[in-house]
């Protein structure tokens, strides 16, 4: 069974951190591109970050530079975003998805280039992210 399964969420105060983990099973991260998203209460999902499936570059949402920061271990199967300076504005179901590069790309980004979702195959169920003091 294919799936993304996302931890790492909880309730944090203003200027913390958390480390959120997506864990693949069922097939090899190291192949696709990984997104970040998230969807604040009674917003839209956004993308936040994005990791080319060679890891060669990784995109940030302004709103989120210099706070986040994204990374894939292979031997693992495992992307991690981690976050600090935490802001209630950070609040949210944070996603990660994953687009299969094609089999002749060296390094691929698709949709994640531009943080949107329209390439991702892959979604995982979210985990919660709460902001407050």
């Amino acid at each position: 069974q294919l799936q993304l399964v996302e931890s790492g969420g909880g309730l944090v105060q203003p200027g913390g951190s958390l480390r959120l983990s997506c864990a693949a099973s069922g097939f090899t991260l190291g192949y696709y591109a990984i997104g970040w998203f998230r969807q604040a209460p009674g917003k839209e999902r956004e993308g936040v970050s994005c990791i080319s499936s060679s890891d060669l570059n990784i995109y940030y949402a302004d709103s989120v530079k210099g706070r986040f920061t994204m990374s894939r271990d292979n031997a693992k199967n495992t992307v991690y975003l981690q976050i600090n300076s935490l802001k209630p504005e950070d609040t949210g179901v944070y996603y990660c998805a994953a687009e299969q590069a094609p089999p002749s790309a060296a390094d691929y980004s698709g949709s994640c280039r531009t943080l949107e979702e329209y390439g991702m195959d892959y979604w995982g169920k979210g985990t919660l992210v709460t902001v407050s003091s």
